[in-house]
């Protein structure tokens, strides 16, 4: 008799010891209640409590962060309809977690309903061009007004964004087709911008093209000027007895024979070639030798 007393007591506070120890995860904590009144907040690791259910986890809080989406409808000043995507992230306050178990019972649901009023007395204020500019300066007085809402419930609210504005379906297609036009518009300065560019290179260049063709022209006739000049020199210091006139007109009939003979080995040229006579070299003769008197 006496054993069989021994094993129930042996056994009896095996069992008390089992119920004795549990164990908080980590980013975790446990709410104990002895006998229906919060008695604890057991943090993460090993914990022991009263056994035979004196001491029971009424319940396990997360302190990870949470993140919730929201969608909000609303009108803008200037009369426009937009539906807004927000992104809240939140967790409990680990100082602060009976309040945040035994006051709220729904977190999310009550940030939303927090979210939701903060955003239908801002927006309003506000034209559409003004949302779109402004969406971060707003998102952070949100989060502000939260915050200090959900901090008597025992909450962090970490980051409030708006990710997302989205007007009516007509307002929406009307911007389409103004960006669409204005698009347009700059391209079409963009290509005559270009066009410009373009005609005032070419008109350069050709100027260009002109002034240096002129100076070959000018380098080509002072270069014959000057060797005519020459010859002329040369022939005088052979004592050859013929006047300037004269020793000008054979060089100059050289001369025109000698371009004539390059145009008419030139294959499919269509050139007229003036004057088409000796003749008429006897002006230019005149011009040249005028031309070397002066110098």
């Amino acid at each position: 008799m006496g054993i069989i007393i021994f094993i129930v007591v042996v056994f009896a506070l095996v069992l008390s010891a089992l119920s004795s120890i549990y164990v908080v995860r980590q980013q975790s904590v446990a709410i104990i209640e002895r006998f229906g009144r919060y008695q604890k907040t057991s943090s993460s690791g090993m914990n022991f409590r009263l056994p035979f259910g004196i001491d029971k986890i009424a319940a396990r809080v997360q302190l990870r962060l949470l993140q919730s989406e929201i969608v909000v409808e609303t009108k803008t000043q200037d009369n426009v309809f937009v539906t807004m995507n927000v992104a809240t992230q939140y967790r409990v306050n680990e100082n602060n977690v009976t309040d945040a178990y035994y006051k709220l019972m729904r977190p999310e649901a009550q940030i939303k309903s927090y979210i939701e009023d903060a955003l239908r007395s801002s927006v309003p204020k506000l034209t559409l061009d003004e949302l779109f500019e402004k969406k971060d300066e707003i998102a952070l007085e949100v989060q502000k007004q939260v915050a200090e809402e959900m901090s008597t419930y025992g909450y962090i609210i970490v980051k409030t964004l708006i990710t997302k504005v989205e007007p009516d379906a007509e307002v929406k297609q009307s911007m389409n087709e103004i960006n669409a036009a204005q698009r347009k518009r700059v391209a079409a300065q963009e290509l005559a911008e270009a066009d410009k560019i373009k005609i005032v290179t070419a008109a350069e260049a050709e100027a260009e093209k002109d002034r240096l063709h002129g100076v070959g022209i000018a380098e080509q006739r002072k270069a014959i000027v000057d060797g005519l000049a020459d010859s002329i020199k040369e022939l005088k210091g052979a004592n050859v007895e013929l006047t300037e006139e004269q020793i000008m007109s054979i060089l100059l009939t050289n001369q025109y024979l000698d371009t004539l003979n390059n145009f008419a080995d030139k294959q499919g040229n269509n050139t007229i070639f003036l004057p088409a006579n000796p003749d008429g070299v006897e002006g230019i003769r005149t011009q040249i030798l005028s031309d070397l008197k002066a110098k």
